[in-house]
């Protein structure tokens, strides 16, 4: 098989209460709303017909639950790499909240106290990456906004802050792939509602 014929699927996790309040949320372990049990069914059924090589999952409830449902549970491998950012300090709260106190506060640009850099959940992304193109194929990976987000930056070889200008929603299908010999985006942030 080609490396060019490599393919990850990315999936989002679906909703969860702390999504849907825009509360940062990496090691807080909490599942899924009725709504992201939804939208994990919708997964399942697009999925119709089709076939991975390999999965893996983050350890977190959410995301995993949202693999189960849409079916691939049984193959599923998990790989602590696809946990979340870490937001350290930050748990819990929104940006807005987080503004408050710090007015020019970001994620993606703000030391992020007691959690992880940028730079080292790349670190984790790229080790994704290797994984799935020594595995080869169609690669699902369940797992969170951000961790996805420098995920398609790494693969498009950008700089892990590039991930920023990448909206991701809850239980949503992305293609990172190839055109011809170069990394692409193949399909982003697809709602399947």
């Amino acid at each position: 098989m080609a490396a060019t014929d490599l393919q990850l699927w990315l999936f989002r996790h679906g909703e969860t209460a702390w999504s849907l309040s825009g509360a940062h949320t990496s090691r807080t372990d909490i599942p899924l709303t009725d709504r992201g049990r939804a939208r994990a069914r919708k997964i399942r059924d697009y999925l119709q017909g089709k076939s991975f090589s390999m999965v893996l999952t983050s350890p977190m409830q959410r995301a995993k639950e949202t693999c189960e449902i849409a079916g691939l549970g049984d193959m599923a491998q998990i790989d602590d790499d696809l946990n979340e950012w870490n937001y350290g300090a930050y748990e819990g709260r929104t940006t807005k909240e987080i503004q408050k106190q710090i007015p020019d506060w970001s994620v993606w640009t703000s030391r992020i106290i007691d959690g992880e850099s940028i730079a080292e959940v790349a670190e984790r992304a790229n080790r994704v990456i290797a994984r799935a193109a020594a595995n080869g194929g169609h690669v699902a990976l369940f797992a969170h906004a951000h961790v996805l987000r420098i995920l398609a930056a790494c693969w498009i070889q950008a700089a892990p802050v590039m991930g920023s200008r990448l909206a991701l929603g809850t239980g949503t299908v992305s293609v990172l792939g190839y055109e011809h010999q170069t990394r692409v985006i193949s399909v982003w942030n697809r709602d399947l509602d």
